[in-house]
């Protein structure tokens, strides 16, 4: 069995490969990395346009395999929040004829984070170091914001995990 995954972040990668331990049929498979595009923006900002990066990365990851994994953060809107959006972690595994879609819990940056997002075009990463938030201009490939958010209570790599698990429900099945 052969899965690529379809992104350099060391997150992203040891999320994945964690992940399938605990699933017999996959523990064992080979493990090819690939850098993706996702041809969306680089800080998605609607649920649709974060799941479409994430479907985008795992198509374009599958070649000579049995699964893909693109997985892709971004916001989505929701009502009633203090900002009008959260962060959600979406996983799209590609078995060459569909995708398994999974999605992570769902977080709000602060206000001052999602207006450099929203108002200014940065990046997560580029908003929450502007924001005085992290001094690790990368913090996506590291604790990411959700764990300087949460204290280490959930890491971005624990984020990452969620999504991963949730797509591979259909995948668990078969």
């Amino acid at each position: 069995m052969k899965i690529v995954i379809g992104s350099k972040n060391q997150v992203k990668i040891e999320a994945v490969k964690e992940i399938l331990q605990d699933y017999p049929h996959l523990k064992d498979a080979e493990i090819i990395i690939t850098e993706t595009i996702s041809g969306v923006n680089d800080q998605p900002k609607s649920l649709e346009e974060t799941v479409s990066g994430a479907m985008n990365r795992a198509k374009n990851a599958y070649k000579d395999c049995d699964y893909s994994f693109g997985i892709e953060s971004g916001l989505m809107a929701v009502p009633n929040t203090k900002t009008g959006y959260m962060d959600v972690c979406v996983c799209a595994i590609f078995d060459g004829k569909e995708h398994h879609l999974g999605l992570s819990s769902a977080w709000e940056a602060p206000k001052k984070v999602a207006s450099y997002i929203l108002n200014d075009g940065l990046d997560m990463d580029e908003a929450a170091y502007k924001a005085g938030l992290t001094k690790n201009r990368k913090v996506g490939s590291a604790e990411g914001l959700v764990g300087i958010m949460t204290k280490g209570r959930l890491t971005r790599k624990e984020y990452t995990k969620q999504a991963i698990r949730t797509a591979l429900i259909h995948i668990d099945v078969e």
